[in-house]
C-alpha cells in the first residue's frame, strides 16, 4: 500500500498548528474565565506540533532517508541499504507541491539521484544520471555511448552476492569511466542487451541503473523532467537486507559514488 508521508506530515503539522494557535488566541482565555482544565487534544497538539514541524523541515528541505528495495543499482547500492538523500542539491522545493523556491544547482553526469517516477509520480526511483539535457545517449551491445563517444569499461572480475543479492552472482563486474566519474556496473551475460539511441530533451535527464541488465530506467520509459527531482543520494547509514537475512556492517558509513 502506497501512502504520501510528506502530505501526512504537512496535514498533521497544519492541524496541530491551528489547534495551538486557536488555544493561544481564544480558547485559553475562555478556559481561564471558566476555571476549566486544558483538554487532552490541546495538550497533545502542543507536544506534537514542534516535533512535526522539525521533521517536516528536515525531511523536506535538508535530508531524507530512503531504503533500497531492489537490486537495480547493484553493485553501488545493495538490497536493504538505508541511504540519505540531500534535498537541497538541486534546489529547495515546497513539500507536496514540489514548486521550486530556490535554484541551487543541477544534476551532473554520474550523480546518483532520487526522483519521482514520471509514469507514477507517487513512487520514488533511484538511478544514475548518464545523459544531460541536449546529449545523445546510445546503448549498444552493453556499451554506453554519450555524444558518439564510447564510455570505457574495465573488467574487475565476477560479482558474488549474499542474501537477495546472490541472484546476481556470476555477473561481470566492471568499472565504467564517465567523463566526470568512474563507477562500477554489473553486466548479466545471460541476458540480451537492450539497444537504442536517444536525444535528451531540454530540462530533462537520462538515467540508468548500475545493474544494467536488471534496471527499469530511461531506456524503457524515457527521461526524467527537472521538476521530478527529489535529491542526490550521498550516504549509506545502515545496510540490512531483512528478507535475505543479511546485516552488512562494512557498508555503514559509506559514501555513494
Amino acid at each position: 500500500m502506497n501512502f504520501d508521508l510528506e502530505l501526512i506530515l504537512v496535514l498533521a503539522s497544519a492541524i496541530t498548528g491551528i489547534i495551538v494557535l486557536l488555544d493561544k488566541t481564544v480558547w485559553a482565555a475562555r478556559r481561564a474565565k471558566r476555571d476549566q482544565s486544558e483538554p487532552w487534544y490541546i495538550d497533545q497538539a502542543k507536544s506534537f506540533f514542534p516535533v512535526l514541524i522539525a521533521v517536516l523541515i528536515l525531511r523536506s528541505f535538508i535530508v531524507e532517508p530512503f531504503r533500497i528495495p531492489s537490486g537495480s543499482m547493484m553493485p553501488t547500492l545493495l538490497h536493504g541499504d538505508f541511504i540519505l538523500v540531500n534535498k537541497f542539491s538541486y534546489g529547495v522545493r515546497l513539500p507536496v507541491l514540489h514548486t521550486q523556491l530556490i535554484a541551487n544547482g543541477q544534476p551532473q553526469r554520474g550523480d546518483v539521484i532520487v526522483f519521482r517516477y514520471p509514469q507514477q509520480p507517487n513512487l520514488d526511483y533511484i538511478k544514475r544520471v548518464v545523459g544531460l539535457p541536449g546529449d545523445i545517449v546510445e546503448y549498444k551491445n552493453k556499451k554506453l555511448f554519450i555524444n558518439n563517444q564510447r564510455m570505457p569499461q574495465v573488467k574487475l572480475g565476477v560479482f558474488t552476492g549474499q542474501g537477495r543479492d546472490a541472484a546476481m552472482t556470476g555477473a561481470l563486474q566492471k568499472l565504467e569511466k564517465l567523463p566526470a566519474i568512474d563507477h562500477q556496473i554489473l553486466l548479466d551475460q545471460r541476458r540480451h542487451s537492450i539497444n537504442g539511441r536517444w536525444q535528451v530533451p531540454p530540462g530533462e535527464y537520462f538515467v540508468m541503473g548500475d545493474n544494467r541488465d536488471n534496471s527499469n530506467d530511461s531506456r524503457y520509459w524515457g527521461t526524467v523532467p527537472e521538476q521530478n527531482l527529489v535529491g542526490q543520494a550521498f550516504f549509506i547509514w545502515m545496510s540490512w537486507d531483512i528478507a535475505g537475512g543479511q546485516f552488512n556492517f562494512s557498508r555503514i558509513g559509506s559514501t555513494i559514488e
